[in-house]
């Protein structure tokens, strides 16, 4: 602690991001990314880029990225909020339209920057527990509220709400904002942004990071009610008026426009799920049902700190979080064929050596 220091920054707990090795050869399991490379049109793109657009300051309304990102969901342009990553929007969001006077609620089981924008913006807030199976119940959210977020995919589990329970929460919760965090929704879910032109207190947010494999370009938006748009864009003006460089920009619009690309993506990392789930399964894992690209396994007999150490030992890193709940688990990415074979083997020795 420094004399130095806010109040704020002496009572924050900071988020934990997964960790980045700077080593060679590991297999990487860790943080959710890609296990494949963006689009090709992608890279046309940045090398496309000009000296001059370098030299200029970049559109502060990304208007052709929220004119394409409008047409891929067949909203309207003032539907659309972009930003330096769904995070950063999420934090906006959190400043813009969850601090009220009655607290926020999201699951107890969930993304864990949650709790750290809600102490950094002083958002009151209480966690609502998933249900033994993990599961996510609407019922269990009371109808007052400052606010409600949820992922969906849930993270840490991969466990997705179908739209008829995400239309029941926004239902319930009629008096104030339900966000929908969709950093995962391409991997085997239905995005909520068909309903909301339905319901002008629904704000859904999604990335490039995960499905379009753009995590190192960091991009992100929300797509809601024009006057939730609104809100977002007086806090972001407020705040960095040019969230995204020129470069992230053009790069974005080309990887959203190669549809046939991203497709075909999500289902290869779809297949190795499915096949990665089978294999564990038959190795006696308890796996969650996911619709991530990532899962959430646990073994009756053997120790997830454990395991974690002796995979990392084996240059195989995985997820560990000590919470409760969940400090049974391993939380494993969806890798390339031969990174999720080299797990499984991995795996595979160190149950036979405790067996």
């Amino acid at each position: 602690m420094s004399r130095y220091w806010s109040d704020v920054v002496n009572t924050l707990t900071p988020y934990v991001p997964g960790e980045q090795p700077q080593f060679e050869k590991l297999v990487k399991l860790n943080t959710n990314e890609s296990p494949y490379p963006p689009s090709p049109a992608v890279l046309q793109a940045i090398h496309s880029v000009s000296a001059d657009a370098l030299r200029r300051y970049p559109d502060p309304e990304s208007v052709a990225l929220r004119q394409g990102i409008a047409a891929r969901n067949r909203i309207h342009l003032d539907q659309v909020f972009v930003g330096n990553g769904s995070d950063e929007v999420i934090a906006l969001v959190f400043l813009a339209l969850l601090k009220h006077k009655l607290p926020i609620f999201f699951p107890d089981v969930s993304y864990s920057f949650y709790p750290v924008w809600s102490q950094m913006f002083g958002v009151e807030y209480t966690t609502v527990a998933v249900a033994d199976d993990f599961s996510i119940d609407p019922d269990s959210y009371p109808a007052e509220n400052g606010g409600i977020i949820v992922p969906n995919p849930n993270a840490p589990t991969g466990m997705l709400m179908d739209l008829r329970a995400v239309r029941a929460l926004v239902q319930k919760s009629a008096g104030s904002v339900v966000v929908i965090d969709e950093a995962y929704i391409d991997f085997g879910g239905e995005s909520a942004v068909s309903m909301i032109d339905e319901f002008d207190n629904l704000l859904v947010v999604q990335t490039l990071s995960k499905a379009r494999a753009l995590a190192g370009l960091r991009v992100g938006y929300a797509m809601g009610n024009a006057k939730l748009i609104e809100a977002l864009g007086r806090v972001k003006n407020s705040f960095n008026s040019y969230p995204l460089d020129a470069i992230a920009q053009c790069a974005a619009v080309a990887a959203l426009e190669d549809e046939d690309y991203f497709r075909s993506m999500c289902q290869r990392v779809i297949r190795s799920r499915e096949a990665l789930c089978e294999a564990l399964s038959v190795m006696g894992f308890d796996v969650l049902p996911s619709a991530a690209n990532f899962i959430l396994t646990t073994h009756k007999r053997y120790i997830a700190r454990d395991l974690f150490a002796q995979l990392r030992e084996r240059g195989i890193v995985v997820r560990y979080f000590n919470k409760p709940r969940i400090d049974g688990y391993l939380r494993i990415s969806i890798g390339t064929e031969e990174a999720n074979a080299a797990l499984l083997g991995a795996l595979s020795e160190l149950l036979s050596q405790e067996g």
